[in-house]
């Protein structure tokens, strides 16, 4: 294949999913057919089908590109000058925010995404692991900078994770707001003091002075 068409097959693919994943909002994923893609494109189905071998790849090609913004934009908080628990608060309300916004605001979308648990878990799975190791590396260079105390780095991004899961996961997020619990600024405060360096008790607080 010469350089031209690796271009042009490229960008192909990338209108199938731009295309793709205006009609999972309009009129949802289950209704889309690929022929469906294909007339809005105004080509054939079998078109489609040259950079597609599947309605199921189009949609995994969908979800990725849906999580990339989202990961594109954890990286930027990654790559900031800042603190690192700056940049860690502001790296967990962007994952949720984002997910909110893309997963559960819109209904049809939300439905691509229950399906893509299901189906695509792969997708999924891959997705996670980027994000947490983002999150493990601010983790890190919090510990360096004497910001955080967490011995075992990867555990701490791996409990992070955990501790967010209702405003990380597209089909929890929609149950936090009407069930009791932490809020989000709440729960990033707990997960913060719990990386925080611990304060060595002084003499006089000391239990044994007391006495």
């Amino acid at each position: 294949m010469t350089l031209a068409a690796e271009h042009l097959e490229v960008d192909m693919r990338e209108r199938v999913l731009v295309v793709a994943e205006r009609l999972f909002r309009e009129i949802g994923y289950q209704k889309t057919t690929v022929a469906d893609i294909a007339k809005v494109m105004r080509m054939s189905p079998a078109n489609v089908y040259r950079f597609f071998d599947s309605k199921k790849a189009i949609h995994e090609g969908v979800a990725r590109r849906l999580m990339g913004e989202v990961e594109a934009a954890a990286d930027a908080i990654v790559r900031r000058a800042a603190p690192a628990a700056q940049r860690l608060r502001d790296l967990l309300t962007t994952i949720h925010r984002m997910n909110a916004e893309r997963y559960v605001g819109d209904a049809k979308l939300h439905e691509m995404v229950a399906i893509a648990m299901e189906q695509s878990w792969d997708v999924c799975v891959a997705h996670f692991e980027r994000i947490t190791g983002m999150i493990a590396e601010v983790i890190a260079e919090g510990k360096a900078a004497g910001e955080f105390n967490a011995p075992d780095v990867p555990l701490a991004a791996t409990c992070t994770c955990t501790a967010m899961i209702h405003f990380f996961h597209p089909q929890l997020i929609a149950h936090v707001d009407d069930k009791p619990g932490p809020t989000i600024d709440q729960m990033i405060d707990f997960v913060l003091a719990a990386l925080a360096p611990h304060r060595a008790s002084t003499p006089a607080s000391s239990p044994a002075n007391q006495r």
